[in-house]
Parts: structure tokens; C-alpha cells; sequence
């Protein structure tokens, strides 16, 4: 259950999550960003900013049934999808995230300990944080981690508005086709 206060939205205690994360055992696939947008913070839900993709991206490539709001973001567990961050006591825009406030040490023990099929970093900034390397293509991550096997690592494009210049909606199709292949259970919804 998500629990987001006027303290936790705006800094007071700078170790509080800006948003807390949406897994569980069984997912097939969790989807990793790099940090909380302001106004997802402030919203208290995922990809609330404006101009982003991200919401219409899950139903375009057949993730989702429909076009979710940012504040339904929790009807994602229906889908077999979880949501997560590599900082989780920030907000802003990626150049506004502190180095300090990237923890992969945590998103590992949480990812090892709920064990989804398929990872998935929206943007290249995301995986590059957590695998701590300084160049990451799109697509299928075939290095994976040496904590986490069995786990398929994938980087998609960034669906925030201010990344559009690098949008290609095709690496997103690329993933949900392997979230498929992975998942016996998943449904892989036809969009309309």
C-alpha cells in the first residue's frame, strides 16, 4: 500500500521515498526509472508528468488493456507489472538527481527477493545507474546481473517528455514480445 504525505512529497525527511514501489512475488515484468519526476512526487503516482509516455507506451505495445492514469498506477498488478526506481528518496529531473541518492545495492535485494521475469529500465540513465557503467544500448541487456540470474534485463527509451529527441516506440514493442515469450501467464494484449 502506498503511503505518500505532505512530508514524504517535499523533502522534510530526505531519506523518506518520494513514491513507494509497486512489487510483488510473480511479477513478469517490473519496470525501473531512474527517480520520481516532481510531479509524480507530488502527485504521489508514477509517470504523472506532463509530456510523458509512459501510461499510453504500456497500451500501445499491448502491456496494458487501456491507457491507465498516472493515479491508477497500482491496476498494474492485474498486468503481472510492478514499478520501482533506482533512487527512491529524490524527485526531479535526472540532472537534479544527487549520485548519492542512486541505491542498486537495495533495488538488487528487492528484485532478488520478489524475482520477476523480466527487468525493464525506462531510459538509459536507469540501467547505467544500476549496473554502474558509463554506456548502455537499448535493448536486451545480455550481460544481466551476477546477483540476479535468471532475470532478463532489458533498457527502453525514456518515456519522459524531456527525451523525446531519443523516443522510439519500437524498442518498447521489442519488450513486451519478450515479457511474452517469458511469461506463460501473461497476456499479451492486441491493441485496438
Amino acid at each position: 500500500m502506498v503511503v505518500c504525505s505532505f512530508v514524504d512529497r517535499f523533502s522534510v525527511f530526505e531519506n523518506m521515498p518520494k513514491l513507494d514501489d509497486l512489487l510483488q512475488d510473480g511479477l513478469s515484468l517490473v519496470i525501473c526509472g531512474t527517480a520520481a519526476s516532481k510531479e509524480s512526487a507530488e502527485r504521489c503516482a508514477y509517470y504523472a508528468g506532463r509530456g510523458n509516455k509512459f501510461w499510453a507506451t504500456l497500451y500501445d505495445v499491448g502491456l496494458t488493456k487501456e491507457v491507465l492514469m498516472p493515479e491508477q498506477y497500482r491496476q498494474l498488478f492485474r498486468y503481472g507489472i510492478g514499478l520501482t526506481d533506482v533512487a527512491k528518496t529524490h524527485a526531479g529531473m535526472d540532472r537534479e538527481i544527487p549520485k548519492h541518492a542512486y541505491n542498486p545495492e537495495a533495488l538488487v535485494i528487492k528484485l532478488g527477493e520478489i524475482k520477476p521475469k523480466v527487468v525493464c529500465f525506462n531510459g538509459k540513465k536507469a540501467a547505467k545507474r544500476f549496473f554502474r557503467i558509463r554506456s548502455v544500448k537499448l535493448g536486451k541487456y545480455d550481460s544481466g546481473h551476477p546477483a540476479l540470474p535468471g532475470i532478463t534485463f532489458f533498457v527502453a527509451p525514456s518515456t519522459s517528455g524531456a527525451a523525446c529527441r531519443s523516443w522510439n516506440l519500437s524498442k518498447w514493442s521489442e519488450l513486451a514480445t519478450i515479457v511474452k515469450e517469458r511469461s506463460s501467464d501473461f497476456v499479451c494484449v492486441d491493441p485496438e
